[in-house]
């Protein structure tokens, strides 16, 4: 993908095989996380899904991008994880298609993400599962938050995004 397209013309996939991109969420502030269902960070899928009931009807929405590629935990299939995340989690928020984030099969979207918002001295991988990208109303990548960042603190910054 070159560095001139937009975040909204990507293709994706849904966790239920539909061929989509962000285009629908044009306008409104996305949380775009590589989630898995068997990492230690797991249990943010809770404060995932509270931002995105809390959130969602002002603009935000959370988008979720399962991956295998950290210890091989999201090793289910799309049925497995839908399962996993509506009766463990409750989850309403958009689910894709598992995904690389890293490497050379990496996803366009990821690659995206990365180029725009590496992470700590200038690393553009992907360090572990629940690393959290903030994107602004525009499409702008705005920020990346490592995977020990809370989801809940990012309250404040989706606040500030929404207002603008």
């Amino acid at each position: 993908m070159n560095q001139a397209s937009s975040i909204y013309d990507i293709p994706l996939v849904t966790l239920d095989e539909q061929p989509r991109t962000l285009a629908e969420y044009r306008d409104r502030v996305l949380l775009i996380v590589n989630v898995a269902s068997r990492c230690g960070y797991t249990p943010q899928y809770a404060a995932l899904e509270a931002l995105h009931r809390k959130y969602g009807p002002r603009g935000c929405v959370v988008l979720g991008f399962p991956c295998n590629q950290f210890g091989r935990q999201e090793p289910g299939d799309a049925a497995d994880i839908r399962a996993f995340c509506s009766s463990n989690y409750d989850v309403t928020f958009p689910l894709f298609a598992k995904i690389d984030v890293n490497g050379r099969h990496a996803h366009p979207l990821y690659r995206h993400l990365k180029s725009r918002a590496p992470g700590i001295l200038g690393s553009r991988s992907i360090k572990w599962n629940f690393t959290k990208f903030l994107v602004g109303a525009g499409g702008g990548v705005v920020e990346r938050h490592a995977p020990s960042v809370r989801p809940d603190v990012l309250a404040a910054r989706i606040e500030a995004l929404l207002a603008r």
